[in-house]
């Protein structure tokens, strides 16, 4: 059976799960260092203390009541919303997770009135890579760096959100 999976807002405790997890994901599967796990922390640090209800907000996964993912949406500007810290536990990969996550910061993103949303990331993450793209995202930017003690490519995505329009029932005179 297909376990079944629930979206919930951030709670007490989940920024700490939400970086050991990435810290040691990202190890076992891409080999990087302790710098990447900081920079979670740090990402995840400012998202709590710097959090505007009126304009971001993360989601937590999960699957009888353990974590298997998360989310997160940040305000950049007035008109840019940053995606951060998308991850889907290897248990739950291939359910849609990774998708209705995705899906839940570009409604969110849309409700509030962001023109953009945009997000960055290593070309290698061939997974997340192919669920932006399914979401309409473009790729703008791609750079070379050294981070997480590998030779990498990073990149920035963007997508573009128009309001969602309405048809008005009233027939034109």
């Amino acid at each position: 059976m297909t376990p079944t999976w629930t979206l919930r807002s951030l709670q007490v405790g989940d920024i700490g799960w939400v970086t050991h997890r990435q810290g040691i994901l990202y190890a076992q599967e891409y080999g990087w260092d302790g710098t990447f796990e900081a920079l979670v922390a740090e990402i995840a640090a400012q998202f709590v203390k710097n959090f505007d209800v009126a304009c971001e907000n993360a989601w937590i996964a999960e699957i009888e009541g353990q974590i298997v993912g998360s989310a997160f949406l940040v305000k950049a500007s007035d008109e840019v919303a940053k995606l951060r810290l998308l991850y889907v536990e290897p248990r739950a990969r291939g359910l849609g997770l990774g998708h209705a996550l995705t899906n839940e910061c570009i409604a969110f993103a849309r409700a509030k009135g962001y023109q953009t949303l945009t997000l960055w990331t290593n070309d290698l993450l061939v997974a997340a890579r192919h669920i932006y793209q399914s979401a309409g995202f473009v790729l703008v930017a791609e750079e070379s760096h050294h981070s997480f003690g590998h030779d990498l490519v990073g990149q920035n995505w963007d997508l573009a959100l128009r309001p969602a329009y309405t048809i008005d029932p009233q027939p034109l005179n």
